[in-house]
């Protein structure tokens, strides 16, 4: 896609924006030309719109919106245009609390391509939609999940008292509040991960998992990372944070992008993926749970049997259970 394009589903689509919305866009130094793009679209539905530039805090970013929580009070339509996600920092959480619109979109790539071009920002939001409606009736009234695949995953996720929810990129659809990525979420508790996952897949931000490596949790907080190549680039990169909360798993998510490939392209594209996976390391606040830390990133597997107190949901990749029917 044209850089254009993908601006215009984006404000159009998922945002949805009107003539009376005061939008906000925020974004990094690498990104001022996407974000420029995204206000040329936006200003052809409002003229309230405005840039905030947040400079060299990298995989800190968070932070900054944590120290200053009000920081979009003026404004009822925020796009977070950063190269981390801002979507579980304590000013997204209050823009949430109002109702206000708040879109999560971390334009991080690893191939040097906007993510703004990527084809899966054309995924059908509807089917998505309805997709991940079904997935939550089966998890709403579950208390624990199970994970494995045929690479060597092996957890038990508990989730007692805490609700699923879904992204589409449609703030509209999450009550104001979205993800570009496509997904069912869920805040589990954050002492109730264990055993081992597989990392076949991604590595968040820091792209493709180049061989399967393990990774070992106790009560919800990583105790072993193999020490493969890809164990090495992850430990260091986690240590990057300089937070032990980033260690504690907040989130497993389910991707439903059939558009998306897990090839560590893009991250939001890697976790959205048809047929993966993730844990959410680091905080959850925003998500309905309760850990706070200075980030949040995921860790992308491929192809689980998932279980959902002993009912299988997902068989290798799979939805099994009934999926809407598209005429």
């Amino acid at each position: 896609m044209e850089l254009e394009e993908g601006a215009k589903i984006i404000i159009n689509r998922w945002l949805k924006l009107k003539p009376w919305d005061r939008l906000m866009i925020v974004a990094g130094e690498k990104n001022m030309a996407e974000a420029e793009v995204l206000k040329r679209q936006a200003e052809k539905r409002t003229h309230a719109v405005s840039i905030l530039l947040v400079e060299r805090q990298g995989q800190h970013v968070g932070v900054f919106f944590d120290q200053h929580p009000d920081i979009f009070d003026s404004y009822n339509a925020v796009l977070a245009a950063t190269e981390y996600s801002l979507v579980t920092t304590k000013a997204a959480r209050n823009v949430i609390k109002r109702r206000a619109k708040f879109l999560s979109l971390p334009l991080s790539t690893n191939n040097g391509q906007s993510m703004l071009t990527f084809d899966f920002l054309k995924m059908d939001v509807k089917k998505s939609k309805l997709t991940a409606e079904v997935i939550m009736k089966y998890l709403k009234s579950s208390s624990r999940i199970q994970i494995k695949t045929d690479a060597g995953t092996d957890l038990t996720l508990m989730k007692r008292g805490r609700m699923p929810g879904f992204f589409n990129g449609v703030t509209a659809d999450g009550g104001g509040f979205s993800s570009a990525s496509i997904e069912v979420y869920i805040p589990v508790e954050e002492c109730g991960t264990n055993g081992t996952m597989v990392i076949d897949g991604s590595l968040g931000y820091i792209g493709a998992a180049r061989e399967d490596t393990r990774v070992v949790f106790k009560e919800g907080r990583i105790v072993e990372i193999e020490e493969t190549p890809t164990g090495k680039r992850l430990k260091e990169y986690m240590e990057g944070y300089h937070d032990s909360g980033i260690y504690v798993a907040g989130e497993l998510g389910i991707g439903l992008n059939s558009y998306s490939q897990c090839a560590g392209r893009c991250y939001i594209e890697d976790e959205s993926a048809y047929g993966t996976f993730h844990i959410g390391l680091g905080r959850n606040i925003a998500l309905g749970g309760t850990h706070e830390a200075n980030g949040h990133f995921d860790l992308v597997a491929k192809e689980p049997n998932l279980f959902a107190d002993n009912r299988q949901l997902i068989q290798q990749g799979r939805i099994i259970i009934p999926e809407p029917v598209f005429f």
